[in-house]
């Protein structure tokens, strides 16, 4: 889930170690990165294009422009996509070429225009990788922001055995994880979410609920885990599969999310309470099926503990409390009132008068009302994306409250 649509660009120098890569570029695109590599001419001496190709799922770029029909491959574009540039083998040639700033060709076009993190992974014989040349070329794209992955120690080309041997694809691999595990601003923080709808018993076989489908909660959950938070779900019946990753808490009626909510709250950081909570439940559930004999039929009703007022109560300074708003008048009105009775730091508006968002569908729009009244509002778009607008909220609190 870490690397999953990260985006990597691989570039390929001349060396024999190239043929690394390959394992490389196959654990990368199994754990969900887009991998698009990128070939020096040297380098396609060692390894083919066509088998990176097939590995990475994606053509492989060596010129500044297919000469068969003229496409340019645009090499500020590439640098402005990734996510991470990996050189890797970085020959000495390149090393050189990188430090001194020099551009005669696409890979060192790509990474003179890259603003993402630069790692580069040296792979040389021994005494290469020891001459004050290189060592001081290394220096100097370690000062420039650049990371190395130290080669190994080993059985070199040449028969020497000693330093210069590239890191083993797994290595590569984990240092690529360290890295944006570390970067990732939720990495430390406890997040609690509910999601999906509650069932209230009437008999054994029916029950009082809604049409929540769970879907935004539950992508929120992954969107939170993304960002490196641990994330506890609490979820009511729903058909959506577990999110990995996330500790998910099946609850059926009311009662049950409120046990485990008050049980999970005190250690969380963030509370996401997208859940549809049923606001009655009967007083009393028969223990056998009702039949139907009677024209009329009574249920009497109670309400439930309401979760997010109560937690809202309990909310500590280091706690971020989102709670959600399902409208079908008065909006805003009655979103904003909500936000000040339960002590919320943000409150998420959508409206039943909005065509694909609500209950059931793949999509939301909404509009987000902080503490301080500031209204941020969202076209339609894929609850996926919709989570993403409400984690940069909630990172921007945590940032707050923190600093």
């Amino acid at each position: 889930m870490l690397l999953q649509g990260k985006r990597i660009i691989i570039g390929i120098c001349g060396s024999i170690a190239a043929y690394k890569i390959a394992s490389l570029t196959r654990l990368l695109v199994k754990k969900g990165v887009g991998v698009q590599i990128i070939m020096t001419p040297e380098s396609k001496e060692f390894i083919t294009p066509l088998t990176l190709a097939a590995l990475s799922k994606n053509p492989v770029l060596s010129d500044y422009y297919n000469p068969q029909n003229g496409e340019w491959h645009n090499h500020v574009e590439l640098g402005l996509k990734a996510d991470l540039l990996l050189i890797a083998p970085a020959s000495a040639n390149t090393l050189s070429k990188m430090a001194q700033g020099a551009c005669d060709n696409l890979l060192l076009a790509t990474y003179l225009s890259a603003r993402c993190p630069v790692f580069f992974a040296p792979a040389m014989d021994l005494d290469m990788w020891k001459h004050p040349t290189t060592q001081a070329n290394v220096a100097k794209l370690i000062s420039y922001g650049n990371k190395v992955i130290s080669p190994g120690t080993g059985e070199l080309a040449s028969g020497l055995v000693g330093e210069g041997r590239l890191a083993e694809p797994e290595e590569i691999l984990e240092f690529i994880v360290d890295f944006f595990s570390n970067s990732l601003p939720l990495k430390g923080k406890k997040a609690l979410v509910t999601a999906g709808p509650t069932y209230e018993a009437i008999d054994p076989v029916r029950f009082i609920g809604n049409h929540s489908s769970g879907k935004m909660g539950y992508a929120i959950a992954e969107q939170l885990k993304r960002l490196g938070a641990t994330v506890t779900l609490i979820s009511g019946p729903t058909s959506l599969p577990k999110p990995a990753g996330v500790t998910t808490i099946p609850v059926l009626s009311a009662q049950q999310m409120f046990d485990n909510c008050k049980e999970y709250f005190p250690e969380a950081d963030i509370l996401v309470m997208s859940a549809a909570v049923a606001d009655y439940t009967p007083l009393e559930v028969a223990t056998q099926k009702i039949k139907k004999i009677t024209e009329d039929f009574t249920i009497q009703l109670k309400k439930t503990n309401d979760i997010l007022a109560f937690l809202g109560a309990q909310k500590q300074k280091k706690q971020t409390v989102v709670g959600f708003a399902l409208e079908t008048n008065n909006e805003l009105e009655n979103a904003k009132n909500k936000l000040i009775r339960k002590n919320l730091d943000f409150i998420v508006l959508n409206s039943m008068q909005d065509q694909g968002a609500g209950f059931g569908s793949d999509t939301n729009k909404i509009t987000i009302i902080s503490k301080n009244n500031q209204e941020s509002k969202y076209q339609l778009k894929s609850k996926t994306e919709v989570a993403k607008d409400i984690c940069r909220h909630i990172i921007e609190h945590q940032n707050f409250i923190n600093s």
